[in-house]
């Protein structure tokens, strides 16, 4: 019989990829890196003149992403050839206009200026210009880029996948100790059960002797509501099923974050009413380890998808 496999499955919301692309005359970069959120926020930039883009970047990137703060950015160029500065006809007539005043009121008030170089106008604002980098059809480089953007969004998921397993591991751990604490506070409750029946069998016949005519029978229920009250079976019984339960998601493929923020906060409120209800040093001192521990894992879920 093949064993069920009980390897942790989580997946981080930490991560980062790039990926260098080429085609259709340009060069590109996508990077993709997020951290923890409580929902999927995504901020895009991305160059403009590129029809469709980027609703289709935000539908893959929903497709390949839970939860986090992801940022994505695409460095866009295109490849050195033909399209290189060149002249702008109505830069370089507003350019040659104000050289020719220039040079006419200089005259006129008798000044005289060193002759004009051709190197001399190409520096002002205006006269050349680079060549467009818009394409008269995108399409072909809308879906390299795409392309590319699959591979990135696959190698971010299996860096966010390592680190998921990781952490899954420290969280399995945390779990066992939670499982230690848990199953030593219910020897501990068990260990007490003849002290305080003890206890309380001494305080119904103290109240008696103090007071003869009292109904035994009232005293007697008073103290067992008590004791009902003093016993933390039922939190160590709730302890253990959340337990099986955070184990449970571990080996869930799918985004448990949210389901186990939830459970850790159950796990604290057994925890504190365990140290509530513990009337004894070991039990208090047994809800407080396990406190701490459930706090511990609380910080290692918030990464989780």
């Amino acid at each position: 019989m093949v064993k069920p496999d009980t390897s942790p499955r989580t997946i981080s919301m930490t991560g980062f990829a790039s990926l260098r692309g080429a085609g259709q005359d340009h060069d590109w970069m996508w990077e993709v890196r997020s951290v923890n959120g409580k929902g999927l926020d995504l901020r895009l930039r991305l160059p403009d003149g590129i029809d469709g883009l980027e609703p289709l970047v935000r539908a893959a990137v929903g497709q390949a992403v839970a939860r986090g703060n992801v940022s994505v950015n695409l460095k866009l160029g295109r490849i050195a050839g033909d399209e290189g500065p060149r002249l702008s006809g109505p830069g370089l007539a507003a350019a040659l206009a104000a050289v020719t005043r220039i040079e006419t009121e200089a005259l006129a008030r008798g000044i005289v200026l060193a002759p004009t170089r051709a190197s001399d106008i190409l520096t002002l604002r205006g006269v050349t210009e680079q060549g467009s980098t818009d394409l008269p059809d995108t399409g072909p480089l809308r879906a390299a880029l795409l392309a590319d953007l699959t591979t990135v969004l696959a190698d971010f998921n299996a860096v966010r996948a390592a680190e998921g397993a990781a952490l899954g591991a420290v969280i399995a751990g945390q779990l066992d100790r939670i499982a230690a604490l848990t199953a030593a506070a219910k020897d501990a409750a068990e260990a007490r059960r003849p002290e305080v029946a003890a206890a309380l069998t001494t305080a119904l016949a103290r109240v008696l002797d103090a007071a003869p005519g009292t109904d035994s029978g009232r005293i007697a229920q008073e103290l067992a509501m008590l004791a009902v009250k003093a016993d933390v079976t039922e939190e160590i019984d709730r302890l253990g099923a959340h337990i099986a339960a955070a184990r449970a998601l571990l080996t869930d493929s799918a985004p448990v974050g949210r389901k186990f923020d939830f459970l850790s906060q159950e796990f604290t409120r057994e925890a504190n009413t365990l140290c509530s209800k513990s009337g004894s040093t070991t039990l208090t001192a047994l809800g407080l380890d396990l406190k701490h521990t459930i706090d511990q894992m609380r910080e290692q879920i918030q990464n989780v998808e």
